[in-house]
């Protein structure tokens, strides 16, 4: 028998909340993995700007981003302020008040899924700001994720997954955020790059990750924060909430070994850089069909995540872009991957485990199912790429918001100019040391030189 607290069973709560905290994780593990493919100089600059991004989103949330996001507005591309500062929200049942507003069935108060969902909207930011890395000012940045919050991610995600969002009364399935999260990060991510230019040094200095080790513990807060991100969207602890967690993690371990293998073709190494970008890209890919494909199909989806977003890391090459961290490459091209995988294997039996009735996908014969995945893919990556630009340049004229540092702040390194701290010191102390040696050194040997030059 389940139990219950306060008229809501606790399993489902307990559950939700936990989901809740492991997402919450994944924030700085962005911050990891995309510290370590960063140089030195800019490593605690990335950390710094994820951890930044929980906070404003944090407060954005509060004040109108959940209500804009699942106000009980009849709009089709917007909520309202009924939950602005959290007002009518508490101990409030979701399925008495919020049913008809939100995406769901479940029994839980409205507080419990305001939490979980706050996390989603905090880690998208934080994902999209990485293809900016070593050259975007922190205080500018901070008001963006604010602007773009509001502005692009509450509207994604209200078409997504609030009940009168229009891609969610089109019949679109997205289980977890690949276009309220991923295919609108990356396409910011496009934007924010294309808009802020190239790192300095861009075609001739070699931009090589300066600590591999970090962006291995970024992908393991990653990985394991991964089953509150999908597990938890099934929103009580039930057999297909399993089946999701078990099919994240498959489509997760495919990924990685498959871009892996496409490296090694290539240089004869097994690349720990390659398979931390394969995990991520199997994650990205498996998020929207997480709760309504089975075992096979994240199989599927790992291999193709893989291989699709390997192959799109020579775009920015192709088009001659400076995508720091490949951020469009894994999320934008790993998140339109997914959406349409899952408009080919969502199976009804799937969906079914906890009462839901959908319709499958392609293979269950409801082929326009695609048509659908591609309407909301193709609405949210356009979206987001246009309004991210409007934003940064509306931002660029604003005087002490403009985004791009100062070319001797970026050669310097944001860590000492934005920040005054660096993540490194007693690598700076020990170069700092070698070079007074390595100068000392050289004057001695230019005195003896000169000495016996002249005969002393």
């Amino acid at each position: 028998m389940s139990s219950y607290a306060n008229g809501y069973p606790s399993g489902d709560v307990a559950w939700v909340l936990s989901s809740s905290a492991l997402v919450w994780l994944m924030i700085p593990g962005v911050g990891y993995f995309y510290s370590g493919m960063a140089r030195s100089k800019n490593a605690l600059s990335l950390i710094m700007l994820s951890i930044i991004s929980a906070a404003v989103v944090s407060f954005q949330w509060w004040l109108w981003g959940f209500s804009l996001t699942f106000g009980p507005a009849p709009s089709k591309l917007i909520g309202n302020l009924d939950y602005a500062f959290f007002r009518n929200v508490g101990n409030t049942p979701l399925n008495e008040t919020a049913k008809q507003q939100m995406s769901t069935t479940s029994n839980l108060p409205v507080s419990v899924f305001a939490i979980f969902q706050c996390m989603f909207a905090a880690i998208t930011p934080a994902l999209a700001i990485g293809s900016a890395a070593e050259r975007a000012r922190i205080l500018p940045t901070a008001v963006f994720i604010f602007i773009w919050s509001t502005i692009v991610y509450d509207p994604i995600a209200c078409w997504a997954w609030n009940v009168n969002g229009w891609s969610n009364l089109l019949g679109g399935l997205d289980f977890a955020g690949g276009t309220p999260v991923h295919i609108s990060s990356g396409a910011a991510a496009l934007a924010f790059c294309l808009f802020i230019g190239k790192r300095q040094g861009h075609g001739t200095d070699e931009f090589k990750p300066h600590n591999v080790a970090n962006t291995m513990i970024g992908t393991a807060f990653l990985w394991f924060g991964w089953f509150g991100f999908n597990g938890g969207s099934e929103l009580a602890a039930n057999s297909r909430a399993a089946m999701t967690c078990f099919v994240t993690n498959l489509a997760a371990s495919v990924g990685g070994l498959t871009w892996c293998l496409l490296d090694y073709r290539l240089e004869r190494k097994l690349s720990a850089l390659g398979f931390c970008s394969g995990a991520v890209a199997g994650l990205v890919a498996i998020t929207p069909g997480s709760g309504y494909v089975g075992t096979p199909a994240a199989v599927v989806f790992g291999i193709v995540a893989g291989i699709a977003c390997n192959m799109a890391v020579k775009l920015k090459h192709i088009f001659n872009f400076d995508d720091a961290l490949d951020v469009f490459a894994v999320h934008g091209v790993g998140g339109l991957c997914g959406n349409i995988l899952t408009g080919v294997f969502a199976q009804k039996s799937i969906i079914a485990a906890d009462g839901t009735d959908l319709p499958g996908g392609w293979i269950e014969g409801h082929w326009v199912q695609i048509v659908y995945q591609l309407a909301g893919s193709v609405a949210g990556m356009t979206f987001s790429f246009v309004m991210t630009y409007l934003i940064l340049s509306v931002m660029n004229f604003i005087p002490g918001l403009t985004i791009r540092a100062a070319p001797e702040d970026e050669a310097i390194g944001l860590d000492e100019t934005e920040i005054g701290e660096l993540a490194y010191y007693h690598i700076d102390r020990l170069v700092a040391v070698n070079t007074k040696t390595n100068e000392e050194r050289i004057a001695k040997e230019e005195t003896i030189h000169l000495q016996s030059d002249s005969g002393v």
